[in-house]
């Protein structure tokens, strides 16, 4: 029995990179190469979108909650989304906002560098930002500008609250309230 326990005090010792954050982002790094290998980047995104609605509705409800509020106008949706990122170890900030749009920055993926080359891990902004706004505001349509996944030092994302000339334009994805 000694020995067992000399081996494993010597094996919980040792320098081995593991641990519950980095082994979570590896994990779906690795789940989302397969399926972007498997069924494809667009097929994948697919997926991460739908896994994204349900976290914005669930996030946005815990919100709703905390701040004892049925809704929240456009400068309280800007702070929830930038607060929630923060949360989850991104580094977003605003960068502008009208009654048109949501400019926000990001320095900083909460996948970290995991997400790098794998664009579909994105439409979990894009579904999560989407699903709250929409939630809130009726509307809105997410554009990802610039990512980190892309190989962008930083990210830009736009969230357009109204449809018009410029959100018809955008290259993003649609959501309404519901």
């Amino acid at each position: 029995m000694a020995v067992r326990k000399d081996i494993q005090s010597w094996v919980s010792a040792l320098d081995v990179p593991l641990a519950r954050d980095p082994f979570m982002r590896t994990l779906i790094r690795h789940l989302t190469g397969t399926l972007e290998e498997v069924v494809g980047v667009e097929e994948s995104a697919g997926f991460f979108s739908v896994v994204g609605q349900r976290m914005g509705q669930e996030i946005n409800e815990s919100y709703r909650a905390a701040m004892d509020a049925d809704s929240f106008n456009r400068e309280e949706v800007a702070e929830v989304l930038v607060d929630l990122k923060h949360r989850i170890a991104g580094d977003f900030y605003i960068i502008e906002q009208s009654d048109e749009k949501i400019v926000l920055g990001n320095r900083a993926c909460p996948f970290g560098d995991k997400v790098e080359g794998r664009t579909s891990m994105c439409m979990m902004t894009s579904n999560v930002f989407g699903a709250i706004t929409a939630r809130n505001l009726g509307y809105a349509k997410v554009e990802l500008q610039k990512t980190i996944a892309d190989g962008h030092h930083e990210c830009r994302i736009v969230v357009y609250l109204k449809q018009n000339a410029e959100s018809e334009e955008a290259d993003g994805r649609e959501y309404f309230e519901g």
